[in-house]
């Protein structure tokens, strides 16, 4: 059949067998003004470098920067402290820093 041809014949999800998830429909979305905004209703923004981080600097009341996993933990620590002086929010700005003892 040309059914076949174009969509799963054998398909659990879309033949809504029980207790498979469920199929994606456009009511699942949500609202346009909480899109792109994390818990804390902030959109976050990648920064590999300190530089970066001057993209912020008039945003820092509805953007909040997020450190990207390749930034080493040397560089972190001055991104961490140039965002305290600059008053940007680091939503991981705690992550692989060491306390001193």
């Amino acid at each position: 059949s040309t059914q076949s041809t174009w969509k799963g014949i054998d398909n659990r999800v879309r033949r809504k067998f029980k207790g498979q998830m469920r199929m994606p429909k456009v009511g699942y979305g949500i609202d346009a003004r909480g899109r792109h905004l994390n818990t804390a209703g902030f959109k976050e923004l990648l920064i590999h470098n300190e530089k970066e981080l001057d993209l912020l600097f008039m945003q820092n009341r509805r953007v909040a920067g997020v450190i990207a996993h390749t930034v080493s933990t040397r560089k972190r620590k001055t991104i961490v402290e140039r965002a305290a002086h600059l008053n940007i929010r680091l939503m991981n700005g705690n992550a692989r820093i060491r306390s001193e003892e």
